[in-house]
């Protein structure tokens, strides 16, 4: 099975970037599979269920959020008719939508699971996030009888935690990758047990920014330590990059066989997978 995952995506150029190559990158990569992070799509604060659809109808499967879900407050009410739009699965029981999804490819032969996790460390306190990915992979095992694939975006700050739960979920699910940064890593890599791992994928945005808001707003409040002007996303579509991971996996176990960095236009190098010919 060939994946994608594309990193979050940060406002009105970053929409666009994505809605611009993503039906290219489906074809082109022949692709089974797609999870944006939205969280950040509508003015760089959260998502609106226009836009979510929007992803859906240009190739998405699945909508994965973080920490500004909530941004966009009449989410609130709209987010349990979109069951494949989530929001991290360690908030609290009672809180609307839900954490993770086992949805169809679109051929309906094979089913992905997608689990969307927030962090703790420098994050909001939520409920253990190692603990409710556990609850839910040991209902949803990959393999014969099971899903095809596993996915697991974990929103964090800390790269240490990022990284424990990949070794945590290695050899469990098929890819773990870490958003909220904006900036890609480096470190793409399949574990030992055969789960790809990123520590974060990146932003679908502006590079020329402070990770995709306006550099001078930013600039100013760290510079003059004074309030200034709310932070806006940046909007030069010349510097529009679309960040992501391509990963394609074991028909059999689930567990990756490739894995790589995705960069389309803009600021940042290129990288785009290169298919073996038949």
């Amino acid at each position: 099975m060939r994946i994608l995952f594309l990193g979050d995506v940060v406002g009105r150029s970053g929409r666009e970037g994505v809605l611009r190559h993503l039906p290219a990158l489906r074809r082109d990569l022949s692709l089974d599979f797609v999870v944006i992070n939205g969280e950040n799509a509508a003015g760089g604060f959260g998502i609106t269920e226009k836009i979510a659809a929007e992803f859906f109808a240009a190739g998405a499967d699945v909508i994965t959020t973080g920490n500004h879900v909530w941004d966009q407050k009449e989410l609130v009410g709209q987010i349990d008719r979109m069951p494949n739009l989530l929001r991290p699965i360690n908030y609290p029981e009672g809180t609307p939508g839900r954490g993770f999804v086992v949805q169809p490819t679109r051929d309906g032969r094979r089913k992905v699971l997608v689990i969307n996790a927030m962090a703790r460390v420098f994050m909001d306190p939520l409920d253990d996030p190692f603990a409710a990915a556990d609850r839910v992979l040991r209902t949803h095992r990959m393999g014969p009888g099971g899903v095809d694939a596993a996915i697991m975006d974990f929103h964090g700050e800390a790269t240490s935690e990022k990284m424990i739960m990949g070794h945590v979920l290695d050899g469990r699910v098929s890819l773990v990758v870490g958003t909220h940064s904006h900036v890609p890593t480096a470190d793409l890599q399949v574990l030992a047990g055969g789960t790809a791992y990123q520590t974060d994928a990146g932003m679908c945005g502006d590079y020329d920014s402070v990770i995709g808001m306006k550099k001078e707003a930013a600039m100013h409040k760290m510079l003059r330590r004074l309030p200034g002007e709310r932070f806006t996303p940046a909007e030069n579509d010349a510097t529009v990059t679309v960040c992501g991971v391509f990963v394609e996996t074991d028909d059999r176990t689930g567990l990756a066989k490739r894995a790589e960095s995705v960069r389309i236009g803009g600021r940042l190098p290129q990288s785009v997978p290169v298919l073996a010919k038949a």
